[in-house]
């Protein structure tokens, strides 16, 4: 199949492209490699899948050396006119859209960033998804959408109206327009609520690679509301091997749209957490404790019921190994950021 992925530059979208291409599908990956953390990591997440960074030019194609079914366009969501342009041209069966502007924290401090690419971007996709008449759009929502929930594990049937930041918001946003696109136009979409995604070639803004660094450079971490956090991590090669599943499942016309949650369903304590961190790097960890910061929440734990059912999704990577490989990763000559 010829499959539009969104974001391969990113952490999530680096990992499902490279599953999708070793499965022998023909992939057109789209990012716009911007600023929001340090580019050199973007920029070794796409060498690593046989894009090189001198040939990126942008909206123009770059051949991938590794894979022949993989090329790489440097594009903005925000372009309508040339994201239109790819969807003419590829003629996609499916589409994964996992580009986005991430982070909590982040959307305190530019939340226009949020509505460009997370509101009016969605849109584009949702727009080229239906004028050029894809089979399947599959995109990331996020575990934020339930915002300060007190229920216990969270489930796609809670209330999700009380965001408590901005990027929340947009997350939230998308899956109404989703659902509204699915139900106006009648092709099938799938959303994906995300919860804490950890692995080599993370995010640099996450716990482990803030944690790492600061760890082994010997500085304090800032450890918020006093360490007292859950956090459902998933390994991410778990999250790929869900999202592709759930990218070529073929729904019944009357279930034109659907949400699941995606996580491991064992949330772990951020204490816990921290110590398998400083076992694997060989080094204690200072901390700093601080209280909850705004737009954090005091647990994520995901019910995946729903996916197990419709999917047979089971993570398989415990905490001890997946740490175990990240470290591995993170003091590598692979890790350009270290």
């Amino acid at each position: 199949m010829k499959i539009l992925v969104t974001g391969t530059a990113g952490f999530i979208g680096f990992y499902v492209a490279k599953a999708l291409l070793e499965a022998g599908h023909e992939i057109v990956g789209l990012d716009n490699i911007n600023n929001y953390y340090d580019v050199n990591l973007k920029y070794g997440r796409l060498s690593e899948s046989g894009i090189n960074p001198s040939d990126i030019v942008y909206n123009t194609y770059c051949q991938s050396s590794k894979y022949p079914n993989y090329r790489f366009i440097r594009l903005n969501l925000e372009d309508k006119e040339n994201l239109f342009n790819v969807f003419e041209q590829h003629h996609f069966d499916k589409v994964c859209h996992l580009a986005a502007q991430p982070g909590v924290r982040y959307s305190l401090e530019n939340p226009y960033a949020y509505i460009d690419s997370n509101i009016v971007g969605f849109l584009h996709i949702l727009e080229g998804c239906r004028q050029y008449k894809i089979k399947h759009l599959v995109f990331a929502s996020s575990s934020s959408v339930y915002g300060n929930n007190n229920r216990t594990p969270f489930s796609e049937k809670d209330r999700v109206d009380e965001p408590v930041s901005l990027y929340a918001a947009t997350k939230r946003s998308n899956e109404l327009m989703a659902y509204t696109y699915a139900n106006l136009y009648g092709f099938q979409i799938t959303g994906l609520r995300f919860f804490t995604v950890y692995g080599p070639w993370g995010r640099p803004d996450m716990a482990p690679m803030l944690f790492a660094d600061a760890i082994l450079r010997g500085e304090p971490i800032k450890v918020f509301n006093k360490g007292d956090l859950y956090r459902d991590f998933t390994y991410v090669t778990d999250i790929a091997e869900g999202v592709c599943k759930v990218l070529f499942k073929e729904t019944p016309q009357k279930d034109l749209y659907a949400l699941y949650n995606i996580g491991c369903s064992q949330p772990v304590y951020l204490m816990d957490f921290i110590h398998t961190l400083e076992e694997h790097l060989g080094k204690k960890a200072k901390m700093e404790f601080l209280t909850m910061q705004a737009g954090d929440v005091y647990q994520t734990y995901a019910d995946t019921t729903l996916l197990k059912r419709d999917f047979n999704y089971k993570p398989s990577i415990s905490l001890q190994i997946g740490i175990k490989e990240f470290v591995k990763w993170y003091i590598s000559e692979k890790n350009p950021i270290k």
